[in-house]
């Protein structure tokens, strides 16, 4: 029986493939849960056509991923904090923090999204990553300075 896989299934095959299985593994199994379909011309025309969409929408976000690494370009980014004896931080200079500059500017970038492997907490210059889109990934510098 040929039917068409509506989600991933293992040892079978990626969503949308059309494959040909026994007819009690294709009933039994895959149809009563809603894994596949039978593989008529319209199934298969509305897998197509998802795959499609999908496709539109990851490289639409790609592009806007893109254009925004372009705007992100070159900013340089000046944050002061109270410093205490060695140049210490009395906080941290965080996500949230960056976050927020970058949105000061009129750049919206969620804080989840800036890459920090620990918060910054001494005087100094760091470039800091921003992953943008799994594609995509800028580069801001940040700037810590005493208040």
């Amino acid at each position: 029986m040929k039917v068409v896989l509506m989600t991933d299934v293992p040892n079978l095959g990626p969503k949308g493939k059309v494959v040909t299985v026994a007819d009690g593994y294709a009933r039994n199994y895959l149809l009563a849960r809603h894994l596949a379909a039978d593989a008529t011309a319209g199934a298969v025309h509305e897998v197509e056509a998802a795959a499609r969409a999908a496709r539109l929408r990851q490289d639409r976000a790609h592009a806007e991923a893109e254009a925004l690494r372009e705007r992100i370009a070159g900013v340089r980014l000046e944050i002061a904090k109270q410093v205490g004896q060695g140049g210490r931080l009395f906080g941290s200079v965080t996500a949230a923090d960056i976050a927020r500059e970058l949105a000061g500017r009129g750049i919206a970038v969620d804080r989840r999204r800036i890459v920090l492997e620990a918060p910054l907490r001494n005087l100094g210059e760091y470039q800091v990553a921003i992953r943008l889109h799994p594609e995509v990934t800028a580069q801001v510098l940040v700037e810590v300075k005493p208040a």
